[in-house]
């Protein structure tokens, strides 16, 4: 009896770990079928070898049970969501707005790269570089990505980098249909007012100016941030509408973290969004599960900053900063710490130590030189910036040529002014969360970057009172407001849709019985418009001011311009020579042409302002050092490898048959080694009195009180190096070499100076000419060389699309250095050809000098010279 006991007591042992297995079967599916499904393992065991053949039927029916139950329980909570939602979003319509702005900025696209940072950005992207501080791995990462993914369209690179700006700004004004939808919806409208109202607000979003012209050409990385932004607001409006539940949070504070790997622009929307959490439902921000999801995410997103040090370490051709560090610990700290502990390469990168800026609280007009505070006549200075910003967004066009409130220019301003007016009070009183949300937002990205910013006086303000350049911005800084104008022109296209309502309704009310009302009133009966609406309608063809008078400024259609820079200053220099440049615009063109075009290879780039700093004289030196036997750079033509090639084979023709042949050289331009580097890098002085310099054959004398740079220094050691051996040049102005005293040595060959090795000699018959003195011939140069300067001008220069249209206007005043150099290369041949009595020659150059002139906003009797 005992035995048998036994043996019941084991028949019923694994029946009841079966029965309990069942119990981690989900609950909906253990209810229906549980009973059915102990008696099926029951029957299974009992049959031969059944044990084995009931465990894994236990372990598959869980399988599929669970996923199952899952994915009805998410169609479930769907339904009841839908159910809830007094508001369904129109997504088809946003999609179709989204994809009407897309359009037009394709229509309006530039087709190769801007000046500025455009071609650092396109080709960083191409080539995963590392673009300037604070390195932007976000950006580098998608758009490198997304050229790939466009490469079997047969569309050149910078083409399909700038169709990211105009996608990323289309999807943007997508979301922003959404929110105006939504906004409206709360302020009690009905669904026509709704659809119009957002359709007017992204109509007027999309084509502000500067909205507009960064989405057409990819210069910064601001539309991504805009894109991130208007993605946050509306999923703060769908949490709340949703069942406020933890997922859309977490998702919020993923998105806030990865962008901010793009630009810290995006993390400006985080405040507003706060306070909409905390107005909604602040209890939200309390629950353990939000940070138990927040936080890893937040921080799996935070590690697409240590793709900084991973690339840095792989030497990519343009590796700005140089964050490398000794360990992956040591660029973790850095990242979890924003710079502020860690690898101190990375963290001098995320913190921008390369581009200090002074306090809040003080003057940066006379930063760092003296430290003064911050007074209340630049803190107006400022705010009549950022209005002369906004008063460009409306009709640009307008008395265009005057950027400091030009013209009628003002009048459409106010217009805009009162209807986003209008707009941000309409549903405050309905919707008092949603009017905080985007208020504190547009604070945030107007007032508060104005104050943050603390920019020295604008590019085209306070001219007359402070003369001196030192003490103003290098270029216009519209873009940095560029979501906060987007952000006004959603408010200004709600308050259109209620001007729109409130004269519809009062003309619904006044209209009489006679013929005009009649035929009114029956068409309306056949549309789900009232009649006074239909008389109102065209007050909303004002959404449509922006689109006709910005198109002209901010389209980039057919503007080749910086590329075409770039390919006619790299003609310009010898084979193998070495070319120093000024800045932005007349060396990130150049950047693009060697590193995604491939022209030009051999020239060896020498940017001064990253001169001073000893990553880039280390990068400059092994660019240009011999190649050991069987490397070759072309096969790795995105890393730091050494010397790259000439190819004669690839010059215009009239340029081959004098180029060809040119050896390799036997040393790097730059022969010193890390230590020296270092130490150069870390030292400038003051003469203290008058000091002769020698390089070769040149003589020159640096004036007593010169201020010596570590950048002058490197191109003093340069010059002893390697002049005799490869030609050196400058772009113009080239204030090195007046603070080195060698202005007699300089030879205009196209549109950069060549210094010659020693004194020219004025033979007969060699054109090279030498040039008068006058008002610019710091400009033209000392001598020129005719023969060259006819071929490249005459046979070799581009100039193609907008820059020849002159209907088109140069949009930019601040880059009007680079049409004024063609002018002066110009007038210096023009000059020349006078000068050796060929005087149609020399009318006909000073003809297309003057056309460069004038759109560097130079007059041709200013420009001449004589």
């Amino acid at each position: 009896m005992a035995a048998g006991s036994r043996g019941a007591g084991d028949r019923r042992g694994p029946e009841r770990v079966l029965a309990l297995c069942v119990l981690a079967f989900p609950a909906g599916f253990r209810a229906e079928h549980g009973t059915e499904l102990l008696r099926d393992y029951a029957e299974l065991r009992r049959e031969p070898g059944g044990a084995a053949r009931a465990w894994w039927r236990v372990l598959a029916d869980l399988g599929r049970s669970a996923p199952r139950e899952r994915v009805a329980e998410l169609r479930v909570r769907r339904a009841a969501r839908a159910r809830s939602d007094r508001f369904p979003p129109p997504y088809r319509e946003a999609v179709l707005a989204a994809l009407a702005v897309w359009v037009l900025y394709c229509l309006t696209l530039a087709p190769s790269i801007g000046f500025w940072d455009s071609g650092e950005y396109v080709t960083v992207a191409h080539t995963l570089g590392i673009p300037h501080p604070p390195g932007n791995p976000l950006f580098v990462l998608l758009a490198h990505a997304w050229e790939s993914l466009l490469a079997g369209t047969g569309l050149p690179a910078a083409l399909r980098i700038n169709l990211l700006s105009a996608s990323a700004s289309a999807l943007a004004h997508g979301f922003w249909f959404l929110v105006a939808d939504r906004l409206l919806a709360g302020a009690g409208a009905d669904r026509w007012t709704r659809r119009l109202g957002a359709a007017c607000a992204v109509a007027l979003s999309a084509t502000a100016y500067s909205v507009w012209s960064q989405s057409n050409v990819n210069e910064k990385v601001y539309t991504l941030s805009l894109l991130s932004t208007a993605a946050l607001v509306w999923l703060a409006l769908r949490w709340r509408d949703t069942g406020r539940g933890t997922a859309p949070l977490v998702l919020g504070a993923f998105v806030l973290a990865l962008t901010s790997t793009n630009h810290l622009m995006g993390l400006l929307a985080a405040p507003a969004l706060l306070a909409f959490v905390l107005l909604v439902e602040p209890r939200a921000l309390r629950r353990p599960r939000f940070w138990a999801a927040a936080v890893p995410l937040a921080a799996l997103a935070l590690s697409v900053q240590l793709f900084l040090p991973l690339r840095a370490a792989q030497r990519p051709v343009i590796g700005e900063g140089d964050p490398r560090c000794d360990s992956a610990f040591s660029a973790v700290a850095s990242v979890a710490t924003w710079g502020h502990a860690g690898c101190t390469r990375l963290s001098a990168v995320l913190r921008r130590e390369q581009y200090p800026k002074p306090a809040l609280s003080l003057d940066p007009t006379v930063y760092p030189d003296a430290r003064l505070p911050r007074g209340p006549g630049l803190v107006a200075s400022q705010l009549v910036n950022y209005a002369q910003y906004f008063d460009w967004q409306w009709a640009r066009s307008v008395a265009g040529e005057r950027p400091v409130f030009g013209g009628a220019r003002p009048l459409f301003t106010l217009v805009v002014l009162v209807l986003g007016l209008l707009g941000a009070l309409t549903g405050r009183r309905r919707d008092a969360a949603a009017t905080v949300l985007m208020g504190l937002l547009f604070l945030t990205l107007s007032l508060g970057l104005v104050f943050y910013l603390n920019f020295k006086y604008g590019w085209a303000l306070e001219r007359l009172r402070f003369p001196d350049p030192s003490m103003h911005e290098v270029r216009e800084r519209d873009y940095f407001f560029l979501i906060g104008f987007s952000l006004w022109g959603v408010w200004a296209g709600l308050g259109l849709a209620e001007l729109w309502r409130r004269a519809g309704a009062r003309l619904e009310r006044g209209l009489g019985r006679g013929l005009a009302s009649a035929r009114v009133r029956a068409w309306s009966r056949v549309t789900p418009v009232r009649a006074g609406r239909l008389l109102a309608a065209p007050l909303l063809g004002l959404a449509l001011v922006p689109l006709a008078l910005n198109w002209s400024w901010a389209s980039r259609a057919g503007d080749w311009t910086a590329r075409d820079w770039a390919y006619n200053v790299l003609m310009s220099v010898d084979p193998y020579g070495v070319l120093v440049t000024n800045g932005d615009n007349d060396s990130f063109p150049l950047w693009y042409a060697q590193n995604v075009e491939g022209i030009r290879t051999d020239v060896s780039i020498v940017l001064m302002p990253y001169l001073q700093t000893a990553w880039y004289a280390r990068e400059v030196r092994d660019l240009s050092r011999p190649c050991p036997p069987g490397v070759d750079p072309e096969r790795t033509p995105n890393r730091v490898v050494c010397q790259r090639p000439f190819h004669p084979e690839r010059m215009p023709q009239p340029l081959a048959r004098t180029d060809g042949g040119t050896p390799p050289p036997e040393d790097s331009i730059l022969p010193l080694g890390d230590a020296d580097i270092d130490r150069i890098a870390g030292s400038a002085f003051v003469t203290r009195e008058a000091l002769s310099f020698s390089a070769g054959r040149l003589r020159g004398t640096i004036a007593a009180g010169t201020t010596i740079e570590p950048s002058d220094t490197f191109v003093a050691v340069i010059l002893r190096s390697t002049l005799g051996r490869r030609s050196i040049h400058f772009m113009t102005p080239a204030p090195v070499v007046d603070r080195l005293g060698l202005q007699a040595y300089t030879v205009r060959q196209g549109l950069t100076w060549k210094l010659s090795d020693g004194p020219i000699p004025s033979t007969p018959g060699d054109r090279v000419v030498a040039l008068p003195a006058g008002p610019l011939a710091a400009a033209f140069g000392a001598y020129v060389d005719v023969t060259r300067g006819d071929t490249l001008a005459d046979e070799v220069w581009l100039r193609r699309g907008r820059v020849a249209d002159p209907r088109a206007p140069w949009v930019d005043a601040a880059n009007g250095s680079i049409p004024l150099n063609y002018a002066y290369a110009l007038w210096a041949l023009a000059q020349a050809h006078a000068q050796l009595g060929e005087n149609d020659t020399a009318r006909a150059y000073a003809a297309r000098a003057a056309s460069w002139a004038r759109l560097g906003g130079m007059g041709a009797e200013g420009a001449s010279g004589s």
